[in-house]
């Protein structure tokens, strides 16, 4: 079995954080695991409250795992403070942890901050070195590299200049550009582009820690970074294909759209 661990925020409707993360494990055919880093109180209408787990137990999760189970691969995302981040680095340097993929998590998509401003540098200087994939999307890449994102050339200067900061592997999210939703893939030497047509729905809750999460899934499984990055690109264009309408606000992908032959009836109205 193949055995992947989430290191990430919980969300309370269920659709992003450590259960997106753990629904895509699941989808994907590998075993999840999870380590909490903080509880938010959100639905599909945005994020209303956060509270931080504190270090000790965010450590002794960390090590409760590693001292016990193989791990083939570590989902990061939200931490949302330089203490946290500290320690999250800490102890996988610690384990020797592989196969580390970085959503660098800063705002949810109702605009509410989710990295302290304070801890934005500790994210760069202790987490983004460790990862063999960082996942940002264009606003985080704007923040990362404090340059406006417009254009196609533009994520690729960005993707350059985030592997400068010592990522291996930089993906660059293009679902914030208009026309079709382009990621450009940058591993230092050379760059890919993974394309898909554009999908008009509203219901986007948790696609960026899904897309990540399904990367560290098929990394597990021993698949290169490039056909990583295509697998996790076909599945949540597949999740987002299929998502549903939940609550009044944001509705969540679909992730596990495979397994069901009619998911769009059997959503229909779900609230």
């Amino acid at each position: 079995m193949i055995k992947v661990l989430t290191i990430a925020g919980s969300d309370s409707c269920g659709g992003a954080g450590i259960q997106a993360d753990l629904k895509t494990f699941s989808a994907l055919g590998t075993y999840g695991m999870s380590v909490i880093t903080a509880v938010t109180a959100q639905n599909t209408r945005g994020v209303y409250n956060v509270r931080e787990m504190d270090l000790e137990i965010i450590r002794d999760q960390i090590n409760a795992i590693f001292v016990d189970i193989q791990v083939d691969a570590v989902k990061i995302g939200m931490v949302s403070s330089e203490a946290i981040i500290k320690t999250i680095a800490e102890s996988l340097i610690m384990h020797k942890a592989k196969n580390i993929v970085l959503d660098p998590v800063m705002v949810s998509k109702s605009g509410c901050a989710l990295l302290q401003p304070q801890a934005r540098e500790s994210l760069l200087n202790e987490l983004l070195p460790l990862a063999e994939v960082v996942t940002p999307n264009i606003l985080e890449a704007e923040t990362i590299t404090g340059e406006k994102i417009l254009t196609l050339p533009a994520m690729e200067k960005a993707a350059v200049k985030i592997n400068l900061l010592g990522a291996k592997n930089v993906v660059v999210k293009g679902g914030h550009l208009e026309g079709d939703a382009t990621d450009v893939l940058y591993d230092g030497k050379a760059f890919r582009y993974f394309e898909s047509g554009r999908i008009s729905t509203l219901h986007t809750h948790g696609t960026g820690c899904t897309f990540s999460s399904a990367i560290a899934a098929f990394l597990a499984k021993g698949f290169p970074v490039g056909e990583a990055v295509a697998g996790a690109k076909e599945y949540i264009s597949g999740a987002i294909a299929h998502a549903f309408p939940l609550g009044q606000g944001v509705g969540p992908t679909h992730h596990f759209y495979q397994f069901f032959k009619h998911s769009d009836e059997k959503m229909n109205g779900a609230g």
